[in-house]
């Protein structure tokens, strides 16, 4: 009995952590694809703002912006990035994924980079509040989420420099 109302208390707490944070980032990030501004969707002029650092990392502005709004569960970072990609305003379902990223103008560093700082960037918001729970401390949050990004974005630059 305790070990059951545990793992129910324990998920459930993870849930209700899960929902409190994906409503409102996934609410935020349908209103940035769908609400334009001179022909354009927020989502879309958020990714030029950040092209110039998305190159620098061997990226482009469009996964910058995907991994910023993949926040709340990293992985959504693709999904984003093809619905902006595809300018649909919602989740390309059913996309040829591969089509629209070489269209895109994805080559094999391209790749390399998306899956280094994909492996070497900021934990996502459950992990970040859990860590924020456990230690009390937003400072050793705000480290945890900054080695791991400092370094992945290290390593992108060189590789991208020398390679």
């Amino acid at each position: 009995d305790i070990l059951i109302r545990s793992l129910i208390d324990r998920t459930l707490k993870l849930l209700l952590r899960a929902a409190v944070v994906a409503f409102p980032c996934g609410l935020i990030i349908w209103l940035l694809a769908n609400v334009s501004i001179g022909g354009g969707s927020l989502i879309s002029y958020m990714a030029s703002a950040l092209d110039p650092i998305g190159v620098l990392l061997g990226l482009d502005g469009v996964m910058l912006c995907a991994f910023v709004l993949a926040i709340p569960a990293n992985e959504i970072v693709l999904p984003i990035a093809l619905m902006i990609y595809t300018a649909s305003g919602s989740v390309a379902i059913g996309a040829d994924i591969g089509g629209v990223l070489i269209e895109n103008g994805w080559g094999a560093m391209t790749a390399i980079s998306f899956m280094i700082f994909s492996v070497l960037h900021w934990p996502c918001s459950t992990t970040l509040l859990q860590i924020k729970k456990e230690t009390g401390s937003i400072g050793y949050t705000l480290l945890a989420a900054a080695l791991p990004t400092l370094f992945g974005a290290i390593i992108c630059i060189i590789l991208n420099l020398f390679f």
